[in-house]
């Protein structure tokens, strides 16, 4: 995994994000808090303004693909 993630970096910060919030489903998280846990993240270092629904959509996707 990179040092530091930005929102480029879908699958590792889908990685970081089912070790996290092993509970959560992907399925059914809101965009709201997908980005909010993401910003969270502390490997993550990137704008918080620079996500959009397409970054955060392939996010949920590769979340969804790495909990199988």
């Amino acid at each position: 995994m990179p040092t530091k993630l930005t929102w480029q970096n879908t699958y590792d910060i889908a990685e970081a994000l089912a070790d996290a919030h092993e509970d959560i489903d992907p399925h059914t998280i809101r965009y709201t808090d997908l980005h909010r846990w993401v910003c969270e993240l502390p490997d993550f270092d990137d704008e918080p303004s620079a996500s959009n629904e397409r970054i955060l959509e392939a996010i949920q996707m590769a979340w969804i693909d790495e909990v199988g």
